[in-house]
């Protein structure tokens, strides 16, 4: 392996004496004050402009160069400016590229994919950072902070998370099956709990509606399986629907922390001999696994499909196009659904702060200690409301109880007009950007962090969303689903968020297996019915021709690893 880079510690002592620090935020968010907070002061006390490149691996359609409402605030507090590259197609290729480029971006997001850079000497250790320059990202970690360690052989920080929140409460169910709420309100809102009732849904309203009212045939269930949405849409329901929590393409056991490639399950077959016999049923889209993600949106925001098995998120582009023209009872619901009702639906099932993905700092970043200092301004209690909230009489009001309200045309536009709104107000675009605090969470206002709390949720719900709750006898979407406390929490949060040192076989393994995955699970769908067992028996052989069993071992060891290294 690789010798790692860390921040010399001369080189950070040199630059110490270079920067301006000041507080990146006071009791309140809502009063714009702590300018400098992340950045160098000139001899006039202004802050001199500074652009960072950036690379993402997560796609961002609405960026809009930081000139939007909220980029322009923060360029305006911290000088600092972004470049932003977001990885097209492959990302996983994209970021291997860089990593053995030698040319880093100055700020990197690479999910899992850290290691390579890890390894290559591309990103520097923050744990000096943090403590001398991060005040703010210090206090929202706490006593969490030993998460963010990379390994057990490398204690060193080179990551700070972004995609779990800290203290995060989710209030709201944004996966499972989808259905439109015009079907389930025709048919009188049927128990929609295994997936013979989402059939049966699918099946009654097509045979009374079988076209749109301009005579195209309505379509079912759509799945994406373009590139990774194979996993949200395609695979990952499998173990959603048999009574097992997300841990990527592994079944962990929860007491010996054995790794099983999860396919490999009796009950994950019996649910893609489901979506097997939906196909044969024709209530499968056809172009399932060959559209493109922009055709299946598309489709989406035609409301020709009925039933979806996706994360919201995932087509939320297509639903908006429907809000936008008022379409409300082409949106969908969220049902949780499983293949029997032996099982229970795991999408709340509890990890903990995972830590994990998030933001690096490159070893070619010209200026580490401004950078750390910009990451921790977006971390402070001000910046945190900015990034989530807006700004105070823009986008948001404060009354003299100190109760923080969103203007309700703004907050119609963020609902109904999500995509033009992010673009032109930068809310939502740049959460990922540091740490941050979780749903639930209130700042020492008084208020929340975050607009994800049951009394905005339910303000953002349209009517036809609350029409359906309330024939369910439901408030909030969760109420549908099982709880957190009906499961016992993770001792190594998720198995998909462990980093895979670049050195070890299990790289090469996963994508051996996840190949013939992607091939052969489509087969197996699209097969007669008749040949469903041999075509699965056949996908089985591959795998253990792949050597599947060696990478459940070497998942077993990182598994407890990462047990190992929480426990310290």
């Amino acid at each position: 392996m690789a010798i790692k880079k860390k921040w010399p510690a001369l080189a950070l002592a040199a630059t110490l004496g270079v920067g301006l620090l000041a507080g990146c935020a006071g009791n309140g968010a809502d009063n714009a004050s702590n300018s400098n907070a992340a950045g160098t002061a000139s001899a006039s006390g202004e802050l001199k402009p500074i652009t960072f490149s950036f690379y993402s691996e997560d796609p961002n359609p609405n960026w809009a160069n930081m000139q939007d409402e909220i980029g322009k605030v923060i360029t305006e507090k911290t000088g600092v400016t972004l470049e932003a590259e977001f990885a097209v197609g492959d990302a996983v290729q994209k970021s291997a590229l860089i990593a053995t480029s030698g040319k880093y971006p100055d700020i990197i997001s690479a999910k899992t994919s850290i290691s390579k850079f890890v390894d290559a000497g591309a990103v520097i250790d923050l744990t000096d950072l943090i403590e001398e320059h991060a005040p703010n990202l210090k206090k929202l970690f706490g006593d969490q902070i030993n998460r963010l360690r990379y390994s057990n052989d490398d204690p060193s920080i080179y990551v700070i998370p972004t995609y779990d929140g800290v203290g995060n409460t989710a209030f709201d169910a944004t996966g499972g099956f989808g259905l439109q709420h015009r079907v389930v309100k025709e048919l009188g809102y049927p128990e929609i709990r295994t997936v013979e009732d989402f059939e049966n849904a699918l099946k009654q309203y097509l045979a009374k509606h079988p076209t749109d009212e301009n005579g195209n045939k309505n379509i079912g269930l759509s799945l994406n399986a373009d590139d990774w949405y194979m996993y949200i849409s395609v695979t990952n329901p499998a173990f959603f629907a048999t009574g097992a929590p997300d841990d990527g393409e592994y079944f962990i056991d929860k007491e010996t922390y054995e790794a099983t490639y999860h396919y490999l399950r009796p009950e994950e077959k019996e649910y893609f001999r489901w979506l097997n016999h939906m196909n044969a049923e024709g209530l499968l889209d056809p172009d399932s696994f060959v559209q493109k993600y922009d055709q299946y949106k598309a489709k989406i925001a035609s409301g020709r499909v009925l039933g979806l098995i996706d994360q919201e998120w995932s087509y939320a582009d297509g639903e908006k196009a429907l809000k936008a023209e008022g379409k409300f009872d082409y949106t969908y619901g969220h049902y949780p659904v499983t293949l029997s009702e032996e099982f229970k639906e795991t999408s709340f099932w509890p990890t903990g702060f995972m830590a994990g993905n998030g933001i690096a700092i490159s070893a070619t970043n010209p200026d580490p200690e401004r950078t750390i200092k910009f990451l921790d301004y977006l971390a402070s209690d001000e910046g945190q409301v900015l990034l989530n909230w807006g700004i105070e009489g823009t986008h948001y009001t404060v009354d003299e109880s100190g109760k923080r309200t969103m203007l309700p045309e703004v907050n119609d536009r963020r609902v109904n007009d999500a995509a033009n709104f992010q673009k032109e107000t930068g809310i939502g675009n740049y959460t990922l950007l540091s740490g941050r605090f979780g749903d639930g969470v209130k700042d020492p206002s008084g208020n929340y962090y975050t607009l994800k709390f049951p009394e905005q949720i339910l303000a953002d719900y349209n009517e036809a969303e609350k029409e359906t709750l309330a024939a369910y006898g439901a408030t909030m979407w969760k109420d549908l689903f099982p709880k957190e406390d009906e499961f016992e929490e993770r001792a190594y949060g998720a198995a998909w968020n462990i980093t895979i040192p670049s050195d070890n076989d299990l790289t090469v393994l996963d994508e051996r297996l996840k190949t013939i995955t992607w091939k052969m699970i489509p087969q197996a769908v699209l097969a007669q019915p008749e040949d469903f067992d041999k075509v699965w028996d056949d996908y089985v052989k591959q795998l253990e021709d792949a050597g599947v069993q060696e990478a459940e071992e070497l998942k077993t060891q990182l598994i407890k690893e990462r047990v190992e290294l929480w426990s310290k």
